[in-house]
């Protein structure tokens, strides 16, 4: 017989009762009844109960150890009586009468608990990670995220893709996160960047001629860390195609992501590729107030600014006549509503930075409110009818220039369908999001900037970019969105020297500084560039949906805090002085190292 086992805890079953047995595997669970020990003995496979009486000499050792010690068993496997079978284990029919154990690391007393899925504070979690994903849930998700990986892998593949890697010391890349940096022992003072992306290099492997690459990449970005983000470091599903066009592209990829999506969804309905929706920017921001829209989310926001340009209701009317905007979000079926659900929202709104939330009420076709009021009763008729409402529907409405009204609007939109039942969780409505601006405004300095990708292809090209006026330019770029998380991104590329030039020198580079910054590829597109284009899909954000967390740390290995910390291993942590001086590196006055 094997040294350390002949099953996993997860494999035994009513046919192999009366076999004698051998497991190993962590004490789970323990529960003594008076002479008779029953252990739950667990490994990376499941479940098996363990039985212990005065009749086993496995008794007193198992008796006298700590939840968590690893131990081997021999024994014999019985069949449980009828009235004690676990329906919710596997090996719930049988247990293994214990003749012998060995211990095989006894454990201390546990800084946390590692059965059941009881809250415990995050320090504690993560300094004590290797305890955490003993953890039924996090070990579940874990292991489902690498089958979800294995799967992106065999799709790709199917549909024509090759795997390829790209370096993890680089240059730094416009991607608009912070670099980390990495210092180069042997060129003294300069530094090499982990990639933020392998944009760049992808776009190199068209130039090459490998026409269809993918790779799950790991990124890094030194970016202040959120419930979608991690700090640090992120996995992608990146991919690059050679003479395609945007649509090749959705049409390629629709298959893959809508399959990974199908195979583990657990039967919850998925929007089947070949009829993602295409949605404009411009249109998701007026219907949705976000460029990332939850589309399980019914409730659309309508433009009603028209219908107060000679209100009664003084406000809107002035917002309106200086150019502002008045975006109106539906609240379906609010009749049974008191007055404090609406008041609620408005100090809501105020809470979160904004000036107010101004609202209708309606019960029975009478309307209530201020600007009903003052709006006028044929005013509201009119402007009822334009968004469907009906005679139980109130309504909110946000004002002020276009940007933070639809900010507003849009996530109202959300509050108001999460108090009311409205969204279906249990689903996942997949779209594009697509004709992005190619440039915006900072709002302080009016400098013009990329508003996505720098490398993307202008929509109109070089014609486009000598028309005067950048921030009326859409790029070739497009996101795919999934219940209110971007989970993918790309573009077509902008292939041409000359183009790439141009679309540089609206935000303040010149020629010299593009070869200065990005001369590999300014150099390539001079010897035969294909039209290629691609995307990148976030790996982590793909299995947090799968997974129903909230959180990317409950679907990662090892991930640091919320300070950018991994107190497991204790980085980031001081250099030693030897390491410096290799480095040429000297800390800033004021850093007090230790």
């Amino acid at each position: 017989m094997h040294a350390y086992r002949s099953h996993t805890c997860g494999q035994l079953r009513s046919s192999d009762v009366g076999s004698t047995i051998r497991l190993s595997g962590w004490v789970h669970r323990k529960r003594d009844h008076g002479g008779v020990l029953f252990v739950d003995l667990r490994d990376h496979y499941g479940i098996t109960q363990i039985v212990a009486d005065s009749d086993s000499p496995a008794l007193p050792i198992l008796e006298s150890l700590r939840v968590e010690s690893v131990v081997t068993i021999d024994g014999e496997v019985k069949a449980r009586h009828a009235s004690t079978v676990n329906a919710g284990l596997p090996s719930g029919e049988i247990e293994v009468f214990a003749r012998g154990v060995t211990v095989l690391a006894a454990a201390d007393e546990l800084p946390m608990p590692v059965a059941g899925e009881q809250e415990y504070p995050e320090e504690i979690r993560l300094r004590y990670r290797f305890l955490d994903l003993r953890r039924d849930t996090l070990h579940s998700n874990i292991v489902k995220r690498t089958r979800i990986i294995s799967d992106m892998r065999r799709r790709m593949e199917g549909a024509g893709f090759t795997e390829y890697s790209t370096p993890i010391l680089t240059a730094s890349s416009p991607e608009g996160a912070r670099d980390f940096l990495v210092p180069s022992r042997i060129h003294p003072g300069k530094f090499y960047a982990l990639p933020q992306a392998p944009q760049q290099y992808k776009q190199l492997l068209m130039v090459a001629g490998f026409d269809r690459y993918f790779q799950i990449a790991p990124c890094f970005r030194d970016e202040d860390p959120r419930a979608d983000r991690l700090p640090g470091e992120f996995y992608q599903l990146d991919l690059e195609m050679s003479f395609v066009t945007q649509e090749e592209v959705w049409d390629t990829m629709e298959p893959v992501i809508a399959g990974v999506f199908e195979s583990f969804a657990e039967g919850k309905p998925v929007t089947p590729a070949g009829s993602f929706p295409r949605i404009p920017y411009a249109e998701a921001m007026l219907k949705y107030g976000s460029d990332k829209p939850d589309l399980r989310n019914p409730i659309l926001i309508h433009d009603v600014g028209s219908h107060f340009t000679s209100s009664g209701f003084g406000l809107f009317e002035k917002i309106v006549g200086e150019g502002g905007v008045v975006r109106a979000i539906p609240a379906p079926g609010t009749a049974d509503k008191s007055r404090k659900f609406f008041d609620e929202m408005n100090e809501w709104a105020r809470a979160e930075g904004y000036a107010g939330l101004g609202y209708v009420t309606r019960k029975g076709g009478e309307f209530g409110g201020p600007i009903a009021k003052n709006h006028g009763e044929e005013g509201m008729q009119a402007l009822y009818a334009a968004m469907g409402l009906g005679h139980d529907d109130g309504c909110f409405f946000a004002a002020g220039n276009e940007a933070q009204a639809a900010k507003l609007a849009g996530a109202a939109r959300t509050r108001v369908a999460e108090s009311l039942g409205l969204i279906d969780k249990d689903r996942f409505e997949l779209c594009w999001i697509v004709d992005f601006p190619f440039y915006e405004a900072d709002d302080d300095t009016g400098k013009i900037d990329f508003a996505h990708n720098p490398f993307s292809m202008p929509q109109g090209g070089m014609d486009a970019l000598n028309s005067g006026d950048p921030l009326a330019i859409k790029a070739f770029q497009y996101d795919m969105v999934c219940n209110g998380y971007e989970i993918a991104s790309g573009s077509i590329r902008n292939q041409s020297p000359e183009l790439m030039v141009k679309a540089f020198e609206l935000v303040g580079l010149s020629k010299a500084d593009v070869e200065e910054r990005f001369g590999g590829m300014y150099r390539a597109f001079h010897y035969g560039a294909p039209p290629h284009g691609g995307m990148a899909a976030g790996v982590d954000r793909v299995v947090m949906l799968l997974c129903g967390a909230q959180n990317l740390r409950e679907i990662t290995l090892f991930p640091m805090n919320q300070r950018a910390e991994d107190l497991l291993m204790g980085a980031p942590s001081y250099p030693e002085e030897r390491q410096l001086k290799e480095l040429s590196i000297r800390l800033a006055p004021g850093v007090v190292q230790g």
